[in-house]
């Protein structure tokens, strides 16, 4: 005999007879609605009563709603297949949380919708693509930008904008530079006219506008010594003897035979050499 038509087919929990009435498969065992909805339903968080079998759940991190249940918090419109934020246990609308919770954007004016790119400085807001550079108008993005004046410069527009330009090599001074005769140089661009090492920090002086290290200006201008042939700086208050279109520095002044210094004395000249009048005296 057929035993199938004799096998019971009862609720999973109940054991009332399934036989004409509506069930529902749980993990492949059967529930009468009733059991199904008491141990199974979701409570309507609007409504706060349960979400029958013949319901549809919209589920949103583990909170349920009935589908004419779930609507915006604020203006109660529905919320089934449209975007939406959530506010403080709330479901918004997205215009409702615009006009509620969503910055303005600095440039545009207008809201910055919720789940947008958006950038912030110092208490305010812009959209991704409206933070741009003053100068070039290009989006900033992630790149490093220098505000001012109420605007906003990416680097390079800011150092052709407002940072000084070396003299030398025309190019932008970000940092600490050197100025001589009134304009801007960068650091390693102010160097000696003759043996280019750099005179920030150093004594140097210049002629006919070029600037030099004390040696090569020595070297190339100044009076040579008649005594050693040393050039004669003037330079740092050097005291020098000047005769007949010859200099001596104080020190070389000196006799030729007895090397009495001669500074401030009488003295005689024979030839190239100077003499005190002792030892001049046979002359």
């Amino acid at each position: 005999p057929d035993t199938n038509m004799t096998e019971r087919f009862d609720c999973h929990y109940c054991k009332e007879s399934l036989f004409g009435k509506k069930y529902i498969l749980k993990e492949d065992s059967p529930y009468c609605v009733k059991c199904y909805e008491n141990l199974y339903s979701n409570t309507c968080e609007e409504c706060k009563k349960p979400i029958g079998a013949d319901c549809k759940d919209l589920s949103y991190k583990d909170r349920h709603w009935h589908e004419t249940c779930f609507h915006c918090f604020q203006c109660k419109n529905s919320l089934v297949d449209k975007p939406f934020a959530a506010k403080e246990e709330h479901l918004l609308c997205t215009d409702c949380y615009s006009n509620e919770y969503s910055s303005k954007c600095n440039e545009c004016k207008k809201t910055i919708m919720p789940g947008t790119r958006k950038m912030e400085y110092k208490g305010n807001s812009w959209h991704e693509t409206c933070f741009i550079c003053y100068r070039c108008q290009q989006p900033i993005g992630t790149k490093s930008f220098i505000p001012k004046d109420n605007q906003n410069f990416c680097v390079p527009c800011y150092e052709k904008q407002f940072a000084m330009q070396c003299v030398q090599c025309k190019k932008a001074i970000t940092t600490g530079g050197v100025t001589y005769r009134e304009q801007p140089w960068h650091k390693e661009c102010f160097v000696c006219t003759g043996c280019k090492k750099q005179l920030s920090g150093q004594r140097f002086t210049s002629r006919d506008e070029f600037a030099y290290c004390l040696s090569c200006f020595c070297n190339l201008y100044a009076k040579k010594c008649a005594g050693c042939t040393n050039p004669i700086s003037g330079l740092g208050g050097t005291k020098y003897i000047s005769f007949e279109e010859r200099q001596w520095h104080n020190d070389c002044f000196n006799c030729k035979k007895c090397s009495l210094s001669l500074v401030g004395r009488g003295f005689l000249t024979e030839r190239d050499d100077i003499l005190c009048p002792e030892c001049g005296k046979d002359i």
